[in-house]
């Protein structure tokens, strides 16, 4: 829970793709209350009151997993909705002055598009598409699997995000007007 916050507030892309390997630990650990204390509670040098917070956290994510239908597979409608927003802002910076230097970053990686959609998803925006991709590749990596195609994308994916990123805790944050100038 903790982490989660802090990612949120520090790097909405690290924080979707905590949530979505903390998704797919919980179904690994099958939802059992048991496990998912003993494995990510437990460990963890926390008073009593704060293992119970950090357990109902975990919980409250499993319920929502069930109340959503996505038990075996799919991401939460919270991290979808995410990535809705982020897609929101890369279609303004497409268009607007202020884009310029992101959409310099975008058409890099627009050679890859049709390939990364045959592998992970045709009727997805381009943002979830980057966000699934770079998903698979730390799943390969995590499987020991560094041979994958797909990561040498990475070079066009990372700064891409990561620029949509700091765009988006600045608006965020009212550091930057995306209409100024425009």
């Amino acid at each position: 829970m903790d982490i989660a916050q802090s990612r949120r507030k520090e790097n909405i892309a690290e924080y979707i793709l905590y949530l979505w390997q903390l998704e797919d630990m919980l179904r690994a650990l099958q939802f059992s209350p048991e496990a998912i204390y003993s494995q990510f509670v437990a460990p963890r040098e926390l008073t009593e009151e704060q293992k119970n917070v950090l357990f109902m956290w975990y919980m409250d994510i499993v319920a929502l997993l069930r109340e959503e239908g996505k038990e075996q597979s799919g991401h939460l409608d919270h991290t979808l909705h995410l990535i809705a927003d982020l897609h929101s802002l890369h279609l303004q910076l497409m268009r607007l002055p202020i884009g310029r230097q992101y959409r310099e970053k975008v058409e890099k990686l627009e050679p890859y598009l049709p390939t990364l959609r045959t592998t992970f998803g045709k009727n997805v925006s381009d943002t979830e598409l980057c966000f699934r991709t770079l998903y698979g590749v730390m799943l390969y990596r995590i499987k020991g699997d560094s041979s994958s195609v797909i990561s040498d994308t990475l070079e066009f994916i990372s700064p891409v995000i990561a620029t949509l990123t700091a765009i988006y805790h600045q608006v965020e944050r009212g550091e930057i007007d995306l209409f100024k100038n425009s």
